[in-house]
């Protein structure tokens, strides 16, 4: 029995696994036994993708015995949480990265590692949950098929783009959910906790969007490097948009995560203005009100005075009253604290 037949031993539910076979540029057959895959290769001008959901470290070393996959490599794409990485070995390359995304009602960011062997003949892709779908991948293939004759490079490249347009895609609804709150936080009603609340989930979002991103674009940077011929001469120019697109991700996250800081700083400011025009008005009306209660403290001394037990006595105390506390609130409001 061979590596690869007693790989489909394992139960499906504990392995499932998804294939398609090329050879020639043109697509032959998918959806094939695993225990093919070693026929398939034998024969001349085929490329395999193999794709396995969860494997167990029993899969990944059965496999390695199949492909000659280095043990360091099996032992990352078992481990979880691995950083987004691309690692030289002499029979093939291991790529580590993240899909993600975003969820548009709270602002929350969901990840899914995906790992890769790259051989010359064969992409082995790796993922640790099915919340990155493979139907907009295999969409993506089919709607590059004309570039199939590269074999793995054209392969890696659709794996690559469809992992990065979603970093894009996460970021553009950002970038959207931050200008909404920045209406939010210029509302005529304040909603400042709303805005504290959003912008802290927010920043969570992009800190884990750059721990995805940012390594990204040292994996493109090697994959581009000559030296290594890893790629088809032909295929570089696509990677090359790739990598820019890495850039432009990584730039954007940066300036959105100033941005939140912004909003956040803004916010407290906006807070702090607010408390101070109650303050303002607080004491504005503490001391028009304290006159009503001088001019009647005096007023009311038990001792002789102008006025005393007298109607003029009243009117003066109430006309002191009206004047002072009037010139009072005409005064604070010339000065905008009423």
């Amino acid at each position: 029995m061979t590596a690869a037949q007693a790989l489909c031993t394992r139960t499906p539910t504990t392995c499932e696994a998804r294939t398609r076979l090329y050879r020639d540029g043109e697509l032959v057959t998918e959806g094939f036994p695993v225990q093919d895959i070693a026929r398939h290769l034998a024969e001349d001008g085929t490329t395999v993708w193999l794709d396995l959901l969860d494997p167990g470290s029993d899969d990944l070393a059965v496999l390695s015995e199949e492909f000659g996959l280095h043990p360091l490599a099996v032992e990352d794409a078992v481990d979880d949480r691995q950083r987004p990485k691309l690692d030289h070995y002499d029979s093939h390359l291991f790529l580590n990265a993240y899909a993600v995304r975003l969820d548009t009602g709270t602002g929350e960011l969901s990840t899914s590692e995906v790992a890769a062997f790259v051989t010359k003949r064969a992409l082995i892709t790796v993922r640790k949950d099915d919340r990155m779908h493979l139907d907009a991948l295999v969409e993506r293939w089919d709607q590059t098929a004309d570039q199939a004759v590269h074999g793995v490079s054209w392969l890696l490249h659709g794996l690559l783009d469809h992992v990065v347009d979603g970093h894009f895609a996460a970021v553009e609804v950002l970038d959207d959910s931050i200008e909404e709150l920045e209406d939010v936080l210029f509302d005529d009603a304040p909603q400042s906790k709303e805005v504290q609340r959003r912008s802290f989930a927010l920043r969570k979002s992009l800190v884990q969007l750059r721990r995805v991103v940012l390594p990204m674009r040292e994996v493109l940077n090697s994959l581009l490097r000559r030296d290594m011929h890893v790629l088809d001469d032909a295929m570089v120019p696509y990677y090359q948009d790739v990598y820019d697109h890495v850039l432009r991700v990584s730039e954007w996250t940066e300036s959105l995560r100033d941005l939140v800081s912004t909003v956040l700083e803004t916010n407290l400011t906006m807070q702090g203005n607010r408390l101070n025009e109650v303050m303002k008005k607080l004491t504005s009306w503490a001391a028009i009100i304290a006159i009503p209660t001088a001019v009647t403290g005096f007023f009311g001394q038990n001792v002789p005075y102008p006025g005393f037990q007298q109607e003029s006595g009243l009117i003066v105390s109430v006309v002191l009253i009206v004047a002072i506390a009037g010139g009072l609130y005409l005064g604070f409001r010339r000065k905008g604290w009423l």
